[in-house]
């Protein structure tokens, strides 16, 4: 139910995933509203978190909210995994009340892969769930995310970079100075240094760790620069040239990335974009398949006890 085109192209992407790759899916919300299903199962649910709700008040006031009713149908066993394109705030509150945080996780985070053609995406986090951090929850991002890269791209060691202002060690504010020290010390993480804004995109690094904020700004600013890029060469070429172009293009749109995933919970949660059209709610429902058949919840457990 959550989403600015649901829950027409949410449904429309989970009979696409359904019916091209055979997962089955059960959609959570209000019956009436989902349209045809094409067969699908609904689990009833008569509330919806909107965008605009505080997110943790309104997980705890809306017991029968489409998003609590599927973390829940994950904590129960009933379900594998789930997607969202709703309330980001929700999404992460709900699987983080419903379905519990893995233990000794001191904060979950926001995993989301940047496309760098040609090779495999570098991973960033946190890119949302903490605005503010503590160092050791930059060690712990950094276990999650290398976990991350392993089950989901195949990486034996996966290169962590911290996010910073410049790549020597003495740069950056005491956040990135005091997790670059814990973080050579770190076990399980191949740290290679401080990386910057300008590295995220290529094939130097995995893996990188930031704070919330920092790591939402950052994935926001190169969205829309994608964007922009791809309005403007389009508006530049020849309809018949365009059509060379395109797929470069649409090989860098986040959609087909399909979503984010929350990491340091004890289920699978993939967060997708508010503006998920078909096609990501399909990418997204997948990735979620994926993480789900890898057991990425074991492999982040066995991280953090490491």
């Amino acid at each position: 139910m959550g989403g600015d085109r649901a829950p027409g192209e949410v449904v429309a992407g989970a009979r696409r995933a359904a019916e091209e790759h055979g997962i089955e899916i059960v959609l959570v919300g209000r019956p009436e509203a989902l349209g045809d299903t094409g067969g699908l199962a609904v689990v009833p649910a008569s509330e919806v978190i909107e965008m605009g709700d505080e997110p943790g008040a309104a997980v705890r006031r809306k017991k029968d909210a489409s998003l609590v009713r599927a973390a829940e149908a994950v904590r129960d066993g009933k379900a594998a995994a789930m997607f969202s394109a709703g309330n980001t705030g929700a999404a992460m509150a709900s699987a983080l009340l419903r379905m519990g945080r893995i233990k000794g996780v001191a904060r979950p985070a926001v995993a989301t892969p940047l496309p760098v053609p040609g090779t495999t995406p570098t991973v960033l986090l946190d890119a949302g769930a903490n605005a503010e951090c503590q160092a050791a929850w930059l060690v712990q991002f950094a276990q999650m995310g290398s976990a991350y890269a392993r089950a989901r791209y195949g990486l034996d060691e996966p290169r962590v970079g911290l996010l910073s202002i410049g790549e020597e060690s003495g740069k950056g504010n005491s956040l990135v100075k005091d997790a670059h020290r814990l973080l050579l010390e770190a076990g399980g993480v191949r740290f290679i240094g401080n990386v910057e804004g300008r590295d995220l995109l290529t094939d130097g690094v995995d893996v990188v760790v930031t704070d919330g904020f920092s790591g939402n700004v950052a994935l926001k600013a190169m969205e829309g620069a994608l964007r922009l890029l791809s309005d403007a060469v389009e508006g530049a070429l020849p309809p018949d040239a365009w059509e060379t172009v395109r797929p470069v293009l649409e090989g860098l749109d986040p959609e087909a990335y399909g979503g984010a995933m929350l990491l340091g919970v004890e289920g699978v949660c993939v967060i997708g974009h508010g503006a998920s059209s078909a096609t990501a709610v399909a990418n997204g429902i997948v990735v979620a398949a994926e993480l789900a058949a890898a057991d990425l919840v074991s492999a982040v457990r066995s991280a953090i006890a490491a």
